[in-house]
């Protein structure tokens, strides 16, 4: 079988379509067909030796799939042969077939494609857990999300939506600010030419954000911090933009703000419980057509570099996506 395989620790061009052995399932696990794998910025930190679970060369990227089960491993009831699943995988996405624990399996609704499988569980898990549990956004708060036209970025958009609250977009240029806009934004800040905190103190009438979603870091957590509300709440998603903020904790004090850490892969170890539950709901808004993935672009296997290169670029909306033959 076909996989793209990491062969050193030094970012994406390392990465090689390989010829690889068919996984076998041990117990508690299933082998799966792939179908189709979303593509991460996380990706490429785990081919640089910078992501949390860090494996060693040789392996596979890929966090995310949709496929068919094609064989059960002991003890595995919950789940049948040709069953159609959502897999999470600490890697090994970025291949024709692998292997997942079956309770990082949950089966996909009928009517959703395999490109939405794919492009679901990280963005709209991550979204979802952020916004409802550690921030505990409330009907009527005031959430800023930043780079609100990428994968995170749009999801939090419409989950911020769903859970009543008002949404103000940011994003890097009309085009992405539009996309934001068609995902429910209320309001858009332009972050390549307005004044971000300016802006968020002129939409709040001074009040500030309740809730920031921050995947970017850099200067947009700055600005952040310098326009929330009092008892405001910062997400720390990642930092697509680049910088690590160092954070001033006479900020904090003085608002009374609240720096939130979202490590949403850690549930899956540490609470597997409450992702359970955030995904029976996300699934429940799918099949009520309450929510959508964002597929922006498609790339076979064999361009999977390609395919991260356009998430890297921040050229995409919403997802990417790795489809197989």
């Amino acid at each position: 079988m076909k996989a793209i395989v990491c062969h050193a620790l030094t970012g994406p061009d390392a990465l090689r379509l390989d010829d690889v052995p068919e996984p076998r399932p041990g117990p508690g696990q299933v082998r799966i067909r792939v179908r189709a794998c979303g593509v991460n910025f996380a990706d490429s930190l785990i081919t640089r030796g910078q992501y949390q679970k860090q494996p060693q060369p040789p392996f596979s990227p890929g966090f995310e799939v949709a496929g068919e089960v094609v064989e059960r491993g002991a003890g595995v009831q919950s789940l049948a042969v040709g069953d159609r699943v959502i897999a999470l995988t600490p890697h090994g996405g970025y291949a024709e077939q692998l292997v997942a624990d079956v309770n990082r399996c949950v089966l996909m609704p009928a009517a959703m494609s395999w490109e939405y499988g794919a492009a679901f569980p990280v963005v709209f898990g991550t979204s979802h857990l952020a916004l409802w549990h550690r921030a505990r956004l409330r009907a009527g708060e005031t959430l800023v999300v930043h780079g609100a036209a990428g994968g995170v970025g749009l999801t939090a958009v419409a989950i911020g939506k769903l859970l009543q609250a008002r949404v103000i977009a940011t994003a890097n240029g009309p085009a992405k600010l539009q996309v934001a806009r068609e995902h429910g934004a209320d309001h858009l800040i332009d972050s390549s030419v307005d004044d971000v905190r300016l802006r968020i103190r002129e939409l709040t009438g001074g009040r500030g954000a309740d809730v920031v979603y921050d995947p970017v870091g850099g200067d947009l957590f700055t600005a952040s911090l310098r326009s929330m509300a009092f008892e405001g709440r910062i997400l720390v998603i990642g930092f697509a933009g680049g910088g690590v903020p160092q954070i001033p904790a006479n900020h904090l004090l003085v608002k009374n703000v609240d720096v939130i850490g979202v490590n949403w892969p850690a549930y899956a170890d540490m609470h597997p419980q409450l992702m359970s539950e955030s995904f029976r709901k996300l699934m429940q808004w799918v099949v009520d057509g309450a929510i959508k993935p964002h597929v922006s672009a498609t790339y076979p296997l064999a361009r999977a570099v390609e395919a991260l290169d356009q998430v890297l670029s921040r050229k995409s909306t919403g997802k990417v996506v790795i489809v197989m033959n």
